[in-house]
Formats: C-alpha cells, sequence, structure tokens
C-alpha cells in the first residue's frame, strides 16, 4: 500500500507562483514515474506533467516553459515548479505514481489563480 500526500495549493493572483509536493510514503520498493494532473471544473482530467524514474520529462503543451516538475528520489518526493500562473490553470491538482505496475492517486489539492 501506498499512501501521497500531497501540499502546496491555495489561492494566487495571476502572474504568480505555487509550488506544489507530494510525498510517496509505504511499501514503495520502485517507483517507476511520478506526475501531476489537474482537473477544471466541467473538464476532463489532464496530464500536467510526469517524470519517469530516469530523469526524462514530459508537460502538457499548454504549461511548456512555465512549470517545471522535479524529484527528490531519496525522499519519495515529487514537485511541480509552477510560474506565470494564469486563471485557466484554476483546477484540482492531483499527485499519481506510479509503482512497479499499480497506480497511487493523491487526494488532490486546490489550485485557484484570480484577482
Amino acid at each position: 500500500q501506498v499512501q501521497l500526500v500531497e501540499s502546496g495549493g491555495g489561492l494566487v493572483q495571476p502572474g504568480g507562483s505555487l509550488r506544489l509536493s507530494c510525498v510517496a510514503s509505504g511499501s514503495i520498493l520502485s517507483i517507476n514515474a511520478m506526475g501531476w494532473y489537474r482537473q477544471a471544473p466541467g473538464k476532463q482530467r489532464e496530464l500536467v506533467a510526469r517524470i519517469t524514474s530516469g530523469g526524462s520529462t514530459s508537460y502538457a503543451d499548454s504549461v511548456k516553459g512555465r512549470f517545471t516538475i522535479s524529484r527528490d528520489n531519496a525522499k519519495n518526493t515529487v514537485y511541480l515548479q509552477m510560474n506565470s500562473l494564469k486563471p485557466e490553470d484554476t483546477a484540482v491538482y492531483y499527485c499519481n505514481v506510479l509503482v512497479t505496475f499499480l497506480n497511487y492517486w493523491g487526494q488532490g489539492t486546490q489550485v485557484t489563480v484570480s484577482s
């Protein structure tokens, strides 16, 4: 069993920054990949950013150049640095961890970008 604890969400003004964190704990032998998804009201959940155990990263086109995903393997933690935030970034952000062949999800953290 794996548990994910997310933090860092909140209310920011357009152009501001937030840093999301997700700590994985439990029966972890190997983390294959970690990522962030988001779901805005009335929209389907979408992949925002992902990082593999080998360090390869991928981003949604809408966040490229503004968001950066990173990980600390020793702490089993993944981060999402979000800069130049826009109102359209408002959503619930979910942490996802792939352990061996099983997917685990966090509870989500609300990010609201508004003036």
